[in-house]
């Protein structure tokens, strides 16, 4: 992609990866110059509409009960994942959205295999659930770190140099069962710049109120970038399918990110031609009785 402006469809046909033999991270820019016909304002104002848009595709999910989605976020610190949370699920019902956010497994995570704690958490049917960070930390962090592969107690003989693309293999069956039992799975990686993350950390730093956010592990973690950026590589390249996309998102600029995000999985959602169910013969019969019960309850001489 250039800086030049760009469609809207066009880039975000371009952010899909569903085929990773040719995918390059290279290839996929931080920032994007500019959106044909959408600057910052129009942006914010669309991405306002597309809040509302997606709390009623959300009721229509929840009142089918049938498909679920799944909406993974993966990115280095400061790229804005939780602010992305807050801005483009803003509008929708909390009883049928579960966000879980993936810290460091404890003791009892680290007895089990490490996809267990994702399964206990994914989306029942009719819900969104949403992964801040997920079980790409296990094929990223741990592949940048892989000595915390001794507190997973994985065999020694296990721990050899195939451990990583059986993990890869490993996550694209789970993502294809997933989809299989009716679970629409987006992935999103949300391509912050080094230089733009530096800039996020200092003002974290400047800034009272945006102190709590900063981390000391996090700012030192930047000496392992180039290594973060071939284990992102090659986990996008291993598991993007078309059961389970993924979308290399720009996003050195909020509002562009947050609007192709928000896009995507309405774009999704509307995929699935999701109607107003029609009640059970039962229920419209019960509903003709107790319509008749409630307008006998009516005050005489008065209307209801």
């Amino acid at each position: 992609m250039t800086e030049d402006a760009i469609d809207l469809k066009t880039l975000l046909d371009r952010c899909r990866i569903e085929d990773g033999a040719h995918f390059d991270l290279a290839a996929h820019p931080t920032r994007i110059g500019a959106i044909a016909g959408i600057d910052k304002a129009a942006g914010k104002h669309l991405l306002r509409q597309g809040v509302k848009r997606l709390a009623a595709l959300q009721e229509l999910l929840y009142a089918n009960g049938t498909w679920s989605l799944l909406v993974v976020f993966q990115a280095m610190d400061a790229a804005g994942k939780d602010g992305m949370i807050k801005h483009v699920m803003s509008g929708v019902n909390p009883q049928g959205v579960t966000v879980t956010s993936f810290k460091q497994p404890g003791p009892v995570e680290l007895a089990h295999d490490y996809l267990w704690r994702e399964h206990l958490v994914a989306p029942a049917s009719g819900r969104i659930g949403i992964f801040n960070r997920s079980h790409y930390e296990e094929v990223l962090v741990t592949r940048v770190h892989p000595e915390l592969l001794e507190r997973q107690k994985i065999p020694l003989p296990l721990r050899d140099g195939a451990i990583w693309e059986e993990r890869y293999r490993d996550i694209r069956h789970f993502e294809q069962y997933l989809s299989r039992q009716g679970t629409v799975v987006l992935k999103f990686f949300l391509n912050l710049s080094k230089e733009e993350q530096r800039k996020r950390f200092l003002k974290r730093i400047d800034q009272d109120e945006k102190h709590w956010k900063f981390s000391v592990s996090d700012a030192r973690e930047r000496a392992h970038w180039d290594a973060y950026r071939v284990a992102y590589h090659d986990a996008i390249q291993n598991t993007a399918q078309a059961a389970a996309p993924w979308f290399a998102i720009p996003a050195d600029r909020k509002w562009m990110a947050r609007l192709l995000v928000m896009e995507t999985i309405i774009k999704a959602l509307e995929g699935l031609k999701l109607t107003v169910p029609d009640p059970a013969p039962e229920i419209v019969r019960d509903m003709a009785v107790v319509r008749r019960e409630l307008e006998a309850e009516a005050p005489k001489g008065r209307h209801a």
